[in-house]
């Protein structure tokens, strides 16, 4: 079948395969042709009557129409025909049992489709079922219905990962607490919030294969806490899947609690500035990654990668740019390396008032924290794309830091500005293709503020040749082309 879409799945059990038949009730509609395909005793039957009651709403019985040859059944607003064509010796007897004009107008689940022959539907949707270790194999291919696999795909994944995760919330003691969704980001890791009586702990649910492992989480949680920092507690884990459960922090987010408590911003701030003197004043654990200057200049390549592309729809030839970027890096912001935890900024940390000193600030999503610059965490706390921070703060935050670790102005100035616009641009490669690549529009409102921080940066006269760069190349991310760009939304789904 040129151009056909495919998909397979497992079906572990009986009630799997009947899940698959009460989706399809959903998904198929009026003039949709499904093939069932299979030996004896594969699940055919067993699909078709699920399906067919998940369409009908009720407990109907479905006998199999292996004698009646067609059984019909009066859906919402639609036929549904269900036929066994295995008795049947040629392609003409289908004629008789009309159908061919039933393939236009009704549901129709036909099993033995070998027996069409030249009347097969060239849109038909193939199903073949085979058994496979304890359970079953679900194979399907269309020439025409590539989205509803797509969505199958999607969906099917979804439930499995949930039943997963159930399975895991049991195990740990945890199966009858309330579970309702707390937060996700820009990975396809995600968290929610259980309740048991009086007692919540956090689920966090990162799908494996997707870069942030849970071990690496465990291992940073571990070195953070022997600091006297607050990581959250591993409660339960199974590394497998990809499934931790956490001491729950609660929900006094930097970002959502100053917006209730003005007063509180410069507390915050200073509470987490003290941290990253604190934590870089003590040793790295070992094995932590450790990029080079020309790591990083590549990684701001995503500006031009995704950013100018979604605005111009020109590759450029970013060579230039990323060496330029590299020897600026190399010669002000590439000396001793600290652990740096990536993502340091409002919305990864929690105020717990309740504890004492440095153990005040609640530590989230550090999992893919590596070795870099000392002032490459306080960029990503001042220079913070989802909001703003009053520029007095963050003066007040570079001297209190720079006096903490003992750093000259003359030294930091021209780091901070480098780290902050290989920041600046890496974000901005990064929204844009969350959008173009991930169907995720919601970053792009973000694009203009991390393009002003970019603005700012790329003053300190010692990046002047970057900046000649940037203004030759990247266009300012104006309303009328944010609009653009989230006109391209989800087109670019490989790169």
């Amino acid at each position: 079948m040129s151009g056909a879409a495919s998909l397979s799945l497992f079906l572990p059990s009986e009630e799997d395969t009947a899940r698959l038949g009460a989706w399809l009730a959903h998904a198929l509609h009026p003039g949709d042709v499904l093939l069932l395909k299979g030996s004896v005793g594969a699940g055919k039957t067993h699909l078709a009557r699920s399906l067919i009651r998940e369409a009908l709403g009720r407990m109907e019985d479905v006998p199999s129409p292996t004698f009646t040859l067609v059984q019909t059944y009066q859906a919402d607003g639609h036929e549904i025909w269900h036929a066994d064509l295995y008795r049947l010796t040629h392609p003409d007897d289908v004629l008789e049992l009309g159908l061919d004009a039933a393939f236009d107008t009704a549901v129709c689940l036909i099993e033995w489709p070998d027996r069409l022959g030249s009347l097969t539907p060239p849109h038909a949707l193939h199903l073949h079922l085979s058994t496979e270790a304890d359970g079953r194999r679900a194979d399907f291919s269309s020439a025409h219905q590539h989205t509803m696999l797509a969505t199958l795909a999607r969906d099917w994944a979804t439930a499995e990962r949930r039943a997963r995760s159930d399975a895991f919330v049991t195990a740990a003691g945890w199966g009858t607490a309330t579970r309702r969704f707390l937060a996700g980001d820009a990975s396809d890791r995600s968290y929610d919030r259980l309740t048991q009586g009086p007692d919540t702990v956090v689920l966090m649910d990162a799908p494996p294969g997707q870069g942030d492992d849970p071990a690496d989480f465990i291992a940073i949680a571990a070195h953070l806490s022997g600091l006297g920092l607050s990581a959250p507690r591993v409660i339960a884990q199974d590394l497998t899947h990809g499934f931790l459960l956490l001491e729950d922090l609660g929900d006094d987010l930097f970002a959502r609690l100053i917006p209730r408590h003005p007063a509180s911003e410069p507390t915050l701030y200073a509470a987490a500035t003290d941290i990253l003197a604190h934590l870089q004043a003590h040793p790295a654990p070992d094995d932590l990654p450790d990029l080079s200057a020309a790591d990083w200049a590549l990684a701001a390549d995503l500006a031009f990668d995704w950013y100018s592309f979604a605005a111009t729809g020109e590759r450029r030839d970013t060579a230039p740019f990323i060496a330029a970027l590299a020897d600026l890096l190399a010669i002000h912001a590439n000396g001793k390396r600290v652990m740096i935890l990536r993502d340091y900024h409002a919305e990864n940390l929690l105020w717990l008032p309740e504890r004492r000193g440095i153990a005040r600030v609640g530590l989230l999503d550090f999992q893919l924290a590596q070795m870099g610059q000392p002032g490459y965490d306080l960029v990503s706390l001042l220079q913070d794309a989802r909001r703003d921070v009053p520029q007095a703060l963050e003066t007040a935050m570079i001297h209190r830091f720079m006096e903490a670790t003992g750093t000259t102005k003359a030294a930091f100035a021209p780091a901070y500005a480098m780290l902050g616009a290989q920041r600046a641009l890496r974000i901005i490669g990064i929204f844009a293709r969350l959008c173009l690549h991930g169907g995720k529009p919601q970053y792009l409102p973000l694009i203009p503020r991390a393009w002003r921080q970019l603005q700012r940066n790329l003053a300190h006269p010692a990046l002047a040749p970057l900046a000649k760069i940037c203004d030759r190349h990247l266009p300012e991310p104006t309303p009328d082309l944010l609009q653009r760009i989230s006109a391209k939304c989800g087109t670019h789904p490989t790169r």
